[in-house]
């Protein structure tokens, strides 16, 4: 019936159901139920999870089971019975493009006395107006676009001021980041590509025989040797 608690539990359970013995059927209920406590440690975690189990048993037992419980012994038809819908608030805003919330506020915008925070609600009104705007569409719309809507929406009641500040929202393009292999690679090559500076024979008041600074005079080494061979 529950397939998190497996079929041995339900095979438990049928076997319960056979006993005739209440006093047993009901001590092998008890163990059960410690049972499906132990195979499912995530109900702990649940308000009231040793209710939830007793339940549970009864659901597996298809409520044929007859033993006392600690809880209220349920029915199937309270188990199965669907709850009442939750109403859905339906508002339908004239403009449907802006929302309801939108024009709740041109409403209380409308209704204000103070004209500082009448002209605070228009200017907010409209940065909202083309931040909507840019979510929905790729071309900038201009001010006075904003300015005409905010017109037929209010009668002209409502106009913005801070047209330099209601600006388009873009998104900066994301880089692209660098491969670290690649950056190691050029590290890599200009170590082997550089030059390097070696001191010349006669520098230092050495000569290349004598030791020091000067390369050595061999077959293998580079420079200015005595073969003038160079060791690549």
């Amino acid at each position: 019936m529950i397939r998190e608690y497996g079929r041995h539990i339900q095979k438990m359970v049928d076997h319960i159901l056979t006993i005739e013995d209440r006093d047993r059927r009901q001590k092998q209920a008890a163990v059960v139920i410690e049972l499906m406590g132990f195979l499912n440690p995530h109900l702990k975690n649940v308000e009231d999870f040793r209710h939830k189990l007793w339940d549970h048993l009864f659901l597996i037992s298809d409520f044929k089971l007859d033993v006392d419980s600690p809880y209220p012994i349920p029915t199937r038809e309270k188990l199965m019975a669907r709850p009442d819908p939750l109403p859905y608030p339906r508002r339908y805003p004239k403009y449907a493009h802006l929302g309801k919330n939108l024009e709740l506020v041109i409403n209380k915008a409308l209704a204000e006395e103070d004209q500082g925070k009448r002209q605070g609600f228009a200017n907010a009104i409209a940065y909202y107006m083309k931040l909507a705007y840019n979510n929905w569409h790729k071309d900038q719309v201009q001010d006075d676009a904003i300015q005409q809507e905010l017109t037929n929406i209010t009668k002209g009641q409502l106009e913005f001021t801070n047209t330099g500040y209601v600006k388009a929202y873009r998104p900066t393009p994301e880089r692209e980041p660098r491969s670290n292999n690649y950056g190691r690679q050029n590290r890599k090559f200009g170590q082997r590509g550089g030059t390097v500076e070696r001191p010349q024979p006669g520098q230092n008041g050495q000569t290349g025989s004598q030791g020091g600074g000067g390369p050595r005079n061999d077959k293998r080494g580079g420079g200015g040797g005595k073969y003038g061979k160079k060791r690549y």
